[in-house]
Parts: C-alpha cells; structure tokens; sequence
C-alpha cells in the first residue's frame, strides 16, 4: 500500500462460544456475505463433533482448537530470485498468519471432502486433524518436508 499500514479492525466474539477465533473462521468460510449460515454450518459441525468425539474430557470447541494448531505451520518456504535463479527459501511465519493458514487448509480440504453436507464434511476434517491425520494435516507435513529439503538456501533470507 502507498500511504500506511491498514488498522486492524477488532472482531466481535461468537455469540455461542463467545471467542473470537470462532468468528475468524466462520467469516473465512463464509461465502457471499452470508454469515449466518456460515454460523450456521460452523454450529452444526461442532454439533456433529459433540457426538462423533471419543476423548470424553474434551469439549467439542476444544477439540477444533487442537485440530486447528495441528494443521498450523510452522515454517513456509519463499521464492527469491538471486541471480536468474529463483530458490525455494524457508522461513518462520507470523503468528497470525499461522492461523489464517491453518484455517484456510482445514476449510479448503473440508470442502474437498465428500460427505452430504458441509458441516458433516468440515466435523470429519476437524476430527481428523484432532487425531493428526487427514488432508490439512497432510499439507502441513508437506510444507515442513518442502522447507526441510531447502534448509542449504536459507542463507539467502532477506
């Protein structure tokens, strides 16, 4: 951006769970501005969650926030052009972005999913990322293993 920095604009908590994190995930899901049904299906997952889960000392919100940092990345890598050659550069991600990150796979691999409905197939994604399996947590691995192999060019960091 040419002028500064955009200000953060403070989200308002769930009104079920009360947490902000759960309003992130649902306006990251939401499609066409159409968040009360993006609520809606979000509710319903954890619902499904509820009945599903094993762990009994758990709740269901509890176990979305365990999926979720099991999804999250902790390294990414970068392209960076030295010389004529672009290299696959590691690097340590922001914390905000780790859980955008985190959300945006568990979202796209529940979307991928083939259940009926898109709060069964985002409750089977979050139960699976619960117990470290699963798509999102698939691409996480992936993306640990890409900046792993590229560990010999992190000295071109900027």
């Amino acid at each position: 951006m040419r002028k500064r920095q955009a200000k953060k604009r403070p989200l308002l908590p769930d009104p079920r769970f009360n947490d902000q994190l759960v309003t992130r995930f649902v306006n990251m899901m939401m499609w066409d501005g159409k968040k009360s049904v993006a609520f809606k299906v979000f509710y319903d997952a954890i619902d499904i969650v509820e009945q599903k889960k094993t762990d009994e000392e758990k709740t269901s919100l509890e176990i979305w926030k365990d999926a979720l940092s099991n999804v999250m990345p902790h390294v990414e890598v970068r392209s960076r052009r030295v010389g004529g050659a672009t290299f696959q550069i590691p690097m340590q991600i922001r914390p905000d972005r780790k859980v955008s990150t985190a959300m945006k796979w568990l979202i796209s691999y529940s979307r991928k999913r083939n259940e009926k409905s898109m709060a069964l197939r985002l409750a089977s994604e979050i139960l699976a990322a619960a117990k470290e399996e699963g798509a999102a947590v698939k691409k996480r691995v992936d993306t640990h293993k890409m900046a792993e192999a590229n560990k010999a060019f992190s000295h071109f960091r900027f």
